[in-house]
């Protein structure tokens, strides 16, 4: 499911496919494939241009893409050394 092979892509495309299912409302059941598609449709327009996010310095990700420069960090990745995983 990734463009080139990373398997860390896919936990990103899962991580906003559950956004959209538990947020916008993108996890029940459409009467028809048009009120489907407009709902995902305005689902992702509010996700990129009405949403915060933490991971773009609490902007919209619309507002990050006309950012110039690094957008402050506010996470930090928990990878864990290899030693600390294995039992």
């Amino acid at each position: 499911m990734t463009e080139n092979g990373d398997p860390y892509e896919n936990a990103i495309a899962e991580r906003v496919n559950g956004i959209l299912k538990a947020e916008f409302g993108l996890d029940k059941t459409f009467s028809c494939i048009e009120q489907a598609i407009t709902t995902t449709h305005e689902a992702i327009n509010a996700y990129n241009n009405k949403r915060p996010h933490a991971s773009c310095d609490y902007l919209t990700p619309g507002e990050a893409h006309e950012q110039n420069g690094i957008l402050r960090k506010r996470w930090k990745p928990t990878l864990k050394p290899i030693a600390e995983l294995t039992i």
